[in-house]
This record gives structure tokens, C-alpha cells and sequence, in this order.
């Protein structure tokens, strides 16, 4: 019971070979590690686990991701809608129950360290776990970051580029995607609706072009509490309704924190009191 649990959340450059997602959840599962969720998307070619577990199990996980990334993905030859700047792109660790935030910024240190030693993969540290205060947010480290990488003498590993290595707190990936094929549909919305330019705060977001009809707004919200869900998509409806264009779906990757999913439920029903 007094063991500090800790959530590791791998973004993969790979999200079309099964394959290879299949020997990372194996190889996951092998360290003792926990996969509670896995998620792919041929078009950004990219693929999310949520993986948790004890400090020694997420970190040998996060290293044995390492070394399948290296030997299964090109980046010399990848290509995908998502940027990004490795193979195993982003390694964000993340406290949970009793495990603190220095402890989560400590393993990230420690994988970065690893997986250069092992493999000589570069790493820039962000969030908590940033060395150099340009580096906290993670859209400043991605895809070119400026500089010297934190750990590593090289910026880039020629086949595995390098690697976004974090520490922070819950984070909740959403899409949404419109009917339309107006790529500056989404982008208008994404900057209108972002936190760095004035809009809702821990409030992330992207315009992706999906196909010739679909193009998507990505959404990361590091405060689910202080940007519910549910006010997002729903300004994203009316902002979309405004260019006359509708919302056609929307898509949860990973996992998301209960209270977020009573609070949304809560909203649909029409319930005032959303005290639970």
C-alpha cells in the first residue's frame, strides 16, 4: 500500500504497423508495468499508451520503449500529420495517489539519462522537469527545439531524433472533429480558443486536415477542472456554427480522470448542481 505509483503516458511515431504497437504493450507488460490504454491514428501516425505502475517498472518500460522505437522507426523515412521530433517522441511521467512531483521529475531525469547511455538518444526535459525555463511548455521544446539538448552531446540520434522527456500532472487529450474541408476552419478556432493567445486557460490546441472533408481541432487540457470538457466542445460548436460548419465527432485519447466524465455527464443532463 505505501508503493508511489506513477502514470507514464509514450507518444510512439507509429500509428499504421500493429506490429509494433503489439511488442511495445508486450514489452511494457514484461517490466511489470500496467498498459491501461492504448490508441492509434493512421493519419497523424502516431500511437498513445497509458502505462502505470511502480517507479522501477515505468522506468524499465520507458527504456525498453526506447530501444523498440530505435530499432523499428525511421525517421528519416516517417511521415505522419502530428510534428514531432523522435521516434518516441514525448515520455511524460506523472505522479499519482501518494507519489510527488519531485519524485516524477527525478524518473524523468533518470530515463533520459538511461536511454542516452544505452542508446545515445538525446533529450530535452519539459514541464516539471525542465532544466532551462524556455523549455517548460511542451510546444516550445517540439519540433525544433533551440539549443543544446538537456541530456546527450548530440541534438539528434540520425534514425531516432530525439526525445521530449516531462514530468507533470494529469493531462486530458481530446479531438474534435468538423465537417469540413477547410483547414482554416480549425485553425482559426485552435488560436481563438488556445491559452497563449488569450483563450481558455491550460487550454492547448492544433488544426489538423483529417481528409478532403474532416479537419480536426487537437486538444490538450492540463486543468480539466479549470477547462471542463464540455465548455471546450461547446465552443467549438458555436464558433464552427458561426463559418456554418458542424461538429462531427469528438475522440478521448487515453484516459481521463472520473470527475471529468461525471462533470460533462452532469452537463448533458441539464443538472444545476454539479456537486458529486
Amino acid at each position: 500500500m505505501s508503493a508511489r505509483i506513477f502514470e507514464c503516458v509514450p507518444n510512439i511515431s507509429e500509428g499504421r504497423v500493429s506490429r509494433t504497437l503489439n511488442l511495445c504493450v508486450s514489452a511494457v507488460e514484461r517490466c511489470g508495468a500496467r498498459v491501461l490504454h492504448r490508441t492509434s491514428d493512421a493519419a497523424h501516425n502516431r500511437s498513445v499508451l497509458t502505462i502505470a505502475g511502480e517507479r522501477r517498472q515505468v522506468l524499465d518500460a520507458s527504456i525498453v520503449l526506447a530501444e523498440i522505437a530505435l530499432d523499428r522507426i525511421d525517421l528519416r523515412r516517417h511521415g505522419g500529420l502530428h510534428p514531432r521530433m523522435g521516434a518516441l517522441d514525448v515520455l511524460p511521467f506523472v505522479p499519482l495517489g501518494s507519489a510527488t512531483m519531485a519524485e516524477a521529475v527525478a524518473l524523468a531525469h533518470e530515463a533520459g539519462a538511461q536511454i542516452w547511455e544505452r542508446f545515445r538518444i538525446p533529450s530535452y526535459y519539459y514541464g516539471e522537469a525542465a532544466l532551462r525555463p524556455e523549455r517548460r511548455l511542451l510546444a516550445d521544446v517540439r519540433p525544433k527545439p533551440s539549443g543544446p539538448p538537456d541530456i546527450g552531446d548530440v541534438a539528434m540520434h540520425e534514425r531516432a531524433g530525439a526525445i521530449a522527456i516531462g514530468a507533470r500532472d494529469v493531462l486530458v487529450a481530446f479531438n474534435v472533429d468538423l465537417a469540413t474541408g477547410d483547414l482554416g476552419v480549425a485553425r482559426h478556432i485552435a488560436r481563438l480558443i488556445r491559452e497563449r493567445h488569450g483563450g481558455l486557460r491550460s487550454l492547448r490546441a492544433l488544426a489538423f486536415q483529417l481528409r478532403d472533408d474532416v479537419v480536426q481541432v487537437s486538444l490538450n487540457v492540463t486543468d480539466e477542472r479549470a477547462t471542463p470538457l464540455y465548455r471546450v466542445v461547446e465552443i467549438i460548436r458555436a464558433l464552427a456554427a458561426e463559418r456554418g460548419v458542424e461538429v462531427r465527432r469528438s475522440e478521448l485519447i487515453g484516459c481521463i480522470p472520473l470527475a471529468a466524465v461525471q462533470s460533462a455527464a452532469l452537463y448533458a443532463l441539464g443538472v444545476e448542481d454539479r456537486s458529486v
